[in-house]
């Protein structure tokens, strides 16, 4: 028995992004990609989820405020201002903010367009 908790819906979770560049013009064999940057903002009590792969859309994520918990293959990893993780083909995670301030995060991926 896990002691790991479900993953929840997202909730109190808002995006912006904050540019984007269409990679099919910029490298070979990219069409239909686009390289996208985004601040993410988790309010306290926040998650962003369910469960989810990254399986064809790598990343990267840079925490500018608070701290986020990301729960990923049955460990619990919390990243607070100035650190960041990666997220490639073997990450699946959700994502919780259990702090009393918003949790600000900017996160920069490739996805199919």
């Amino acid at each position: 028995m896990s002691s790991e908790p479900a993953a929840p819906q997202t909730q109190g979770v808002t995006v912006e992004l904050l540019a984007a560049v269409d990679l099919g013009p910029e490298i070979e064999g990219m069409a239909g990609r686009e390289l996208r940057m985004r601040l993410v903002t988790i309010a306290p009590g926040g998650v962003f989820g369910p469960m989810h792969s990254h399986v064809d859309r790598p990343g990267v994520v840079y925490i500018l405020q608070g701290t986020i918990t990301d729960h990923r293959n049955g460990v619990v990893t919390n990243y607070g201002p100035g650190l960041g993780w990666q997220e490639d083909r073997h990450t699946t995670h959700w994502l919780e903010n259990r702090g009393a301030v918003p949790a600000v995060e900017v996160s920069v991926d490739i996805v199919r367009r």
